[in-house]
């Protein structure tokens, strides 16, 4: 049996891997079509392997997917606020930098993750109700403070609620995969499309053997915003990212620190929420119930055990990975390869969200455009979920 786990948690790992490295393929588009051939091609295969596999696939995503955010400007719905710092410093030649940095807050996340489990899921039902009734008012005051420090306000205003008013209307199209159009239009066709537009040129990247990592405070934010995420439905690791960074202010690269550590530890938590609640809060966690139905204490320890070593393994595989499109990413016509991640994502789109989603798609690369015109940061597209989110606690 063990040697089984070992061959599921490495094919999850590589499987992972090309996920996070495809820009527009969401973890949860792999997880759902695996549960259902979970009772046709994969019946024979005893389900607590498709668990391992799913745990090590989700762990190792999270890890990889900030590369195309970083080096593309292709994120994924969980990636999308690293298009911002992470591509501003691949213009300057630290790429690698980015991605590194965000590998690090999610080895951080792992090991936090390991040593706040056990406590978490005593403590959690217990404070769950206080919790979810609190959730929008702290969301209404995280949005006042986002609108009121930018220095245009009533910008920033007229786009968190033109954001905010979009995602009400895409989320309620029933739509497959909203989030997928969504985002990718907000925060990657938008950085795509300026790329192309100004003939954006990316530099020689340098390859720092020593990289100073800013872990403090920005994985004190994490540890305190993320369990909201990981625990309450409609809340992901954006908004964690959003909450953290409030709660404890820090720079550009700290705030990659911060995705990267977010982008994680929100995937771990949904375990320990499906656990310790029978609720799921991730696409990989409604897969493992769909499978397994409720997880007991010692399917509990394995999830735990699969993270942690899929983390770290994921972890090295992000540094060597990021080293690699550092050295190659200069030699290619940026312009080029933004069409073709553009035309790539479209059909992505296309595919998975239909012709409604391809319009919504456009529709948000242009109002992410319009956010940049304005001079107000693009943290404000996030309203997109953030007043939809508000709206469902409320009523």
């Amino acid at each position: 049996m063990l040697l089984q786990l070992i061959i599921a948690t490495c094919l999850g790992i590589l499987a992972g891997t090309i996920s996070g490295l495809l820009p527009g393929i969401h973890i949860n588009l792999v997880g759902a079509s695996l549960v259902a051939l979970s009772g046709s091609i994969f019946s024979p295969i005893n389900t607590i392997y498709l668990v391992v596999f799913i745990v090590a696939m989700s762990i190792t995503h999270t890890f990889l997917d900030f590369i195309p955010s970083v080096f593309l400007g292709a994120p994924d719905t969980d990636t999308q606020l690293s298009v911002l710092p992470g591509h501003q410093l691949l213009k300057k030649g630290q790429g690698y930098e980015a991605v590194v940095l965000t590998a690090y807050g999610g080895l951080a996340a792992i090991f936090s993750l390991i040593f706040l489990s056990f406590p978490l899921i005593f403590f959690i039902p217990k404070i769950y109700n206080l919790i979810k009734n609190l959730i929008p008012f702290i969301l209404i005051l995280v949005s006042c403070f986002m609108i009121f420090s930018e220095s245009k306000k009533f910008s920033g205003f007229l786009i968190f609620f033109l954001s905010g008013i979009f995602g009400l209307i895409v989320l309620n199209l029933g739509i497959k995969e909203p989030l997928l159009p969504l985002f990718s239009g907000l925060f990657g066709a938008s950085s795509l499309l300026l790329s192309v537009k100004s003939k954006t040129q990316i530099p020689k990247q340098e390859i720092k053997k020593k990289i100073k990592v800013p872990l403090f405070k920005p994985l004190l934010g994490t540890i305190i915003a993320s369990p909201l995420c990981g625990f309450l439905p409609g809340l992901g690791s954006g908004q964690a990212a959003i909450l953290g960074n409030i709660i404890s202010r820090t720079d550009r690269k700290g705030f990659l620190v911060l995705l990267g550590a977010t982008n994680t530890i929100v995937m771990g938590f949904s375990f320990l929420a499906l656990y310790s609640l029978s609720k799921t809060r991730t696409g990989s966690a409604v897969a493992v119930e769909n499978l397994i139905g409720e997880i007991n204490l010692s399917i509990l320890i394995l999830i735990l055990a699969v993270c942690l070593i899929s983390g770290i393994i994921s972890f090295f595989l992000t540094i060597q990975l990021a080293k690699f499109f550092s050295q190659k990413i200069e030699k290619i016509n940026y312009t080029k390869l933004s069409i073709f991640t553009l035309i790539f994502v479209s059909i992505i789109v296309l595919i998975f969200s239909d012709i409604v989603g391809f319009v919504v798609f456009v529709a948000s690369a242009f109002l992410g455009i319009y956010a940049v015109s304005l001079g107000v940061r693009r943290t404000l597209l996030m309203a997109c979920l953030l007043v939809p989110t508000i709206i469902l606690y409320l009523g």
